[in-house]
């Protein structure tokens, strides 16, 4: 395997230890500047040079993408993907984990445990915000924080309005996140390769300190994960679209809450508390990979007029419910089904005889028309209610046991 490690640190040790790995598994590997390559567009051409030199032919890319160079990392992984060369974390993944906001904001329509966030940009959202959240101590966090920079513990409910206000005023974006105090200076780390979790660390921070992150002091321990936690963290890298990940998770009261899901995490940490060869993992998996690549079907299906992706309910009054996926005549139709969501399962690619039950969700495709005249109305959103959004007047026929007319 030809393989390209982007990276603007080649002495650092996960760069360093990639590097070793591919070597000693005899693959050709260069560790490539970032900041230097050119991005050259022309029609029906994608390509790219590389210190004002034609970039080689490569199998495979190992992006390192730091935080501050997100835009143009994203966009020379981009590229490359175009010219069909494999990564096991494409530019989508590795933007969508890079924003807090955002990475929290795809997690949430998913059956993943995470602590309650929230984000407000007027500063008379923030007690309101930070009621809803519970109450203080809540935590603060700067979007563009890494490595445990630019996330505040507030104590109190007027320390919180004041950090936040603070932050606002330096136009700096912030999230409110409930604080977990069953996990109070600690959390896990898994580090996940392609549909398993290969190695994973406690964390726990020392003192007063309440970050457990390993650059901020913080101590790390080998565990054998729980198969919820090892679970959990697998379908969030895969829902960030992520081969290769660290998923940070907290050890809450109801089971695991994701942090934050990191598309280039380090290995000194993982590897000297567990003394396993993850890098070689790593390396092992894209080997395995470079021959049969995943592709963006999105942009494959768009090439076919009148096809597409979409997802199907299965309800109950339709005439599937009880019935076989071939039995329900969805084959008639032209449409194909992918996978079948279940609670919290995920079937791919599901036999024709598997049976169909209420609630099932199905990702199809196949005729856009014909999947159109099976989508139900879409349902409206069911809200909390809180009992400052009730009549005053209902609340006190309530109470005295009336209906209130």
């Amino acid at each position: 395997m030809n393989l390209a490690i982007l990276s603007t640190a080649p002495n650092c040790y996960s760069t360093r230890r990639f590097k070793q790995a591919a070597e000693e598994r005899g693959h050709d590997v260069d560790v490539l500047n970032t900041l230097r390559f050119a991005i050259e567009l022309e029609q029906g051409e994608p390509d790219l040079f590389y210190k004002a030199k034609h970039v080689k032919d490569y199998d495979a890319i190992l992006p390192r993408i730091g935080a501050s160079r997100t835009f143009f990392g994203t966009a020379l992984v981009r590229q490359f993907e175009q010219m069909d060369v494999y990564t096991p974390n494409t530019s989508n993944g590795i933007t969508n984990s890079r924003d807090k906001l955002r990475s929290l904001q795809i997690l949430s329509r998913h059956d993943v445990g995470m602590p309650h966030t929230t984000f407000v940009r007027h500063s008379a959202d923030i007690l309101p915000a930070i009621d809803r959240l519970g109450g203080a101590p809540v935590i603060i966090k700067i979007l563009e924080g890494t490595q445990g920079v630019g996330v505040i513990l507030a104590e109190s409910t007027k320390v919180a309005e004041a950090i936040i206000e603070t932050l606002h005023s330096a136009e700096q974006n912030v999230l409110l996140q409930k604080f977990v105090s069953e996990s109070k200076g600690r959390d896990i780390r898994a580090f996940v390769i392609g549909d398993a979790v290969v190695a994973a660390m406690r964390r726990v921070a020392q003192g007063d300190e309440f970050r457990s992150n390993v650059h901020r002091g913080g101590k790390a321990e080998r565990i054998e994960l729980d198969p919820k936690f090892a679970e959990t963290a697998v379908r969030a890298a895969q829902i960030m679209g992520l081969r290769v990940a660290g998923v940070d998770m907290l050890e809450g009261k109801d089971g695991p809450q994701i942090m934050e899901v990191n598309s280039s995490p380090g290995l000194e940490g993982i590897e000297g508390a567990t003394e396993l060869d993850v890098a070689g993992a790593v390396i092992d998996y894209m080997s395995n990979q470079v021959n049969f690549p995943e592709i963006d079907i999105r942009q494959r299906l768009t090439v076919s007029k009148g096809f597409g992706v979409a997802e199907l309910t299965v309800q109950t009054g339709t005439g599937m419910v009880g019935k076989t996926i071939a039995e329900s005549g969805l084959r008639d139709l032209d449409i194909a089904v992918l996978n079948l969501h279940r609670g919290t399962t995920i079937v791919s690619n599901p036999k024709g005889s598997r049976e169909l039950e209420a609630g099932d969700r199905l990702l199809c495709y196949g005729r856009l028309e014909s999947m159109r005249g099976l989508i139900s109305e879409r349902k409206r959103r069911r809200r909390k209610v809180t009992a400052d959004a009730l009549d005053p007047q209902l609340l006190k026929d309530l109470a005295e046991g009336g209906t209130g007319g």
